[in-house]
């Protein structure tokens, strides 16, 4: 399968899921040693290394938990209860990117919303040219968010967006957000560790969420959780309660039952297996940035279309304009693509439907307006034979004079 779609699950090598399995061993042959002698020990070890790898200035700042949606639960939690128990007034709001991950949305609703909270969404401008458009949206959106006497109590902001992908300048915009008197800033980063450089005392967020096992190699489920020092000690806490509650969210998140820790112990074997290539892990991300610029350019001029962004607000991950002529009119129009390139031409690329704007005509081909993009990735797996596939699936398609509603997968 030409799979140029790490961004979705990650990958994890050999070495590592040969790590995982002796730490799972260990678990299962004497669970009461591990659990009193071994667990928390190596999950701190893990927890020093990604301190120094964002560049964090203690290690009770970072927190492992399972992925970015726990992450966001764990920070709208606490939004939810401010509003439940009236510190914040109904009228006070969040502020989002409108591609902010559905789960993230979905978190939103089910934290804030439903606890009076109100909810103002970015507009993410898409194709996008440069980082001031997206910087001239975000204040748009704040002087919206503050109106009527209103306060921002939380914005959540994306390091780099998912469907379409995009590197958003999170400095400037938590810089806005400390002009402008937002109380908290929550970066979702799932993409961002092992993509790119992350420095969250540069940053500056009071939380700061990345996946590793997406672009670092870990299985999967693992993410770190960053929350300022200010923040570590105040009420934030896992939404999982265990006996640990209360001893800090790193301890909190350390032990949440019985359960496979293995994936937040195997970190050093994950350093170990970056470290073989030329210039570790700051020489993969380069690697990638370069080839999937490459792959990118190499599809757009093959298909007569162009990128979703320039090349320096994408990471390992960067949008392709489809040919008009696919008519892709539809979410739906989407996924039949998608699982018509799985499953007939086995290549796996997320599809991205880009809804026009009234009375806009958006960007064009020779043959119409571009509705529709491909998410290509690059990861160290990844070969030119992937993305020829992919290209050569698409051509012979137009071609053969389909659009996507005629495909029919056998």
């Amino acid at each position: 399968v030409a799979r140029i779609n790490n961004g979705s699950f990650g990958s994890c090598p050999g070495s590592v899921l040969a790590a995982q399995r002796r730490w799972q061993l260990q678990f299962l042959r004497q669970p009461d040693a591990f659990y009193f002698n071994t667990l928390r020990n190596g999950i701190t070890a893990s927890r020093m290394i990604i301190k120094d790898l964002i560049n964090a200035d203690h290690v009770d700042e970072v927190s492992l938990v399972d992925n970015a949606t726990t992450a966001a639960a764990i920070v709208l939690q606490q939004i939810g209860h401010s509003f439940a128990e009236g510190k914040f007034k109904n009228s006070d709001t969040v502020l989002m990117l409108h591609c902010a991950f559905q789960a993230v949305k979905k978190s939103i609703q089910a934290y804030v919303t439903r606890a009076g909270g109100s909810v103002v969404e970015v507009r993410l401008p898409f194709p996008v040219n440069s980082e001031e458009e997206i910087i001239s949206e975000f204040k748009k959106s704040i002087t919206e968010g503050k109106s009527n006497g209103r306060k921002i109590r939380l914005a959540i902001i994306d390091h780099i967006t998912s469907m379409p992908s995009v590197v958003i300048p999170v400095k400037e915009l938590v810089r806005v957000c400390r002009e402008e008197g937002i109380d908290q800033v929550f970066v979702d980063a799932a993409h961002a560790i092992g993509s790119l450089k992350v420095d969250v005392k540069e940053i500056g967020a009071d939380f700061y969420v990345s996946n590793l096992h997406k672009w670092f190699f870990c299985p999967p489920s693992v993410a770190f959780l960053h929350c300022k020092k200010a923040n570590a000690s105040s009420d934030v806490h896992h939404p999982v309660v265990s006996h640990e509650y209360g001893n800090g969210l790193p301890i909190e998140s350390s032990w949440i039952g019985t359960r496979d820790y293995s994936s937040q112990l195997v970190i050093p074997a994950v350093l170990e297996f970056v470290n073989r290539f030329e210039g570790g892990i700051e020489g993969i991300m380069e690697r990638n940035h370069e080839q999937v610029v490459k792959m990118g350019k190499m599809l757009a001029e093959s298909w007569g279309t162009n990128l979703g962004s320039p090349p320096e607000m994408c990471t390992a991950m960067i949008m392709v304009s489809l040919p008009s002529r696919l008519c892709l009119n539809s979410e739906e129009d989407a996924s039949r693509l998608r699982s018509y390139l799985r499953d007939c031409h086995e290549v796996e690329v997320p599809i991205f439907y880009q809804v026009p704007k009234d009375g806009e005509d958006g960007v064009r081909d020779n043959d119409g307006c571009i509705t529709g993009y491909v998410r290509i990735s690059h990861q160290v797996y990844n070969t030119l034979d992937d993305y020829e596939k992919l290209r050569d699936a698409i051509n012979q398609i137009v071609k053969d004079g389909k659009t996507c509603k005629m495909l029919c997968i056998e």
